[in-house]
């Protein structure tokens, strides 16, 4: 099935979304099955103690602990407002920032950080002008404001609603600055982040049981599974405590050219069974035999693939062994530990 779709329907009681693509589950969201800071949430927290030698800061909030990185000067029982920006791992403290940031569809406020930016993937300078204007009408002086890159095709009436809405809730909660640890805005659950993250597709199918009717159940299946068929051969995720691995094999293509061909395959599929897979940290591709001189093709396909891809994802390099590795921010749970 040609074409780009939106199903948001539920898993059990959960909330979940899904984006297909041409017939290829795309991205995949699914609520936690419990209680537990979600990233994009913002908290009250409490200073509990430095961490000297990591340059960093333990807090206080409402359900345990997070880890403030990159924290200096800050004394025990210092209040403060802090955003959860990924899901802790096992036994772990949450990681926060004290860099707020207030985003929906169109608008994303930045306390602290003044200026009005528009995204730079917005390239018409008529359409930058225009809201560049309507930004300036819109909110004060001194407000830090970035316009997205969905204002590009969005109503001028849409956007300054969202902008307005997104001023309002900043200056409401950055003046929540006293008081005990308390969850003060909540982070998006998985219909609200499709409507924020996800470009308008063809069509959005809200109906109970969309995902059964459309086959999404049996895609959510396979990704149980570790192989998965890319066209010129087959890859296999399978993660460990440790990493995340992934081997890739040519199947029964023996040409010179297998190799390349499995491996370019393998990063154009890569980012979006990741983001189903909800699988981050540490990955290590194991990859199907090719030249040396064929290495620099495969990282230029495999930048671009990440390039577009919503998640922070930081290309290492090469091993000694010839692996590739990549770090990849945690702002998801992994499917399996979603029951």
């Amino acid at each position: 099935m040609k074409g780009s779709s939106v199903v948001l329907d539920r898993i059990g009681d959960r909330l979940a979304a899904a984006m297909v693509i041409d017939g290829v589950l795309h991205d995949l969201l699914i609520e936690p099955s419990e209680a537990r800071p979600v990233p994009g949430a913002i908290y009250r927290a409490v200073v509990d103690r430095p961490m000297k030698g990591q340059g960093g800061a333990i807090v206080r909030m409402p359900d345990g602990r997070g880890y403030l990185r990159g924290a200096k000067g800050l004394a025990p029982g210092t209040v403060m407002l802090v955003q959860v920006t990924g899901y802790a791992e096992d036994g772990k403290a949450v990681p926060v920032t004290d860099r707020v940031l207030f985003k929906s569809r169109y608008a994303i406020v930045t306390p602290g950080a003044p200026g009005i930016n528009i995204s730079r993937t917005i390239r018409e300078e008529d359409r930058r002008e225009q809201l560049l204007l309507l930004a300036h009408e819109t909110v004060d002086d001194g407000t830090g404001l970035i316009l997205r890159s969905a204002c590009a095709t969005g109503s001028d009436e849409a956007i300054a609603e969202d902008v307005r809405a997104m001023c309002d809730l900043a200056s409401a909660i950055m003046a929540e600055v006293s008081g005990p640890p308390e969850l003060l805005v909540e982070g998006p659950d998985p219909h609200t982040l499709a409507w924020r993250e996800w470009p308008e597709p063809d069509s959005i199918s809200t109906q109970d049981g969309g995902f059964a009717a459309q086959g999404i159940d049996a895609m959510i299946a396979a990704l149980a599974r570790p192989g998965v068929a890319i066209g010129e051969g087959r890859m296999f995720i399978e993660p460990t405590r440790a990493l995340v691995a992934v081997d890739v094999n040519t199947g029964a293509d023996t040409s010179l050219s297998a190799g390349l061909k499995a491996n370019i395959a393998m990063a154009r599929a890569l980012p979006a069974q990741l983001r189903c897979r909800g699988l981050g940290g540490q990955i290590v591709l194991d990859l199907a035999p090719m030249a040396k001189k064929e290495r620099r093709g495969f990282e230029q396909v495999l930048r671009a693939a990440f390039r577009a891809d919503s998640i922070d994802t930081v290309l290492a390099g090469w091993t000694p062994l010839g692996l590739f590795e990549l770090q990849r921010r945690r702002d998801r749970l992994p499917l399996e530990a979603l029951p």
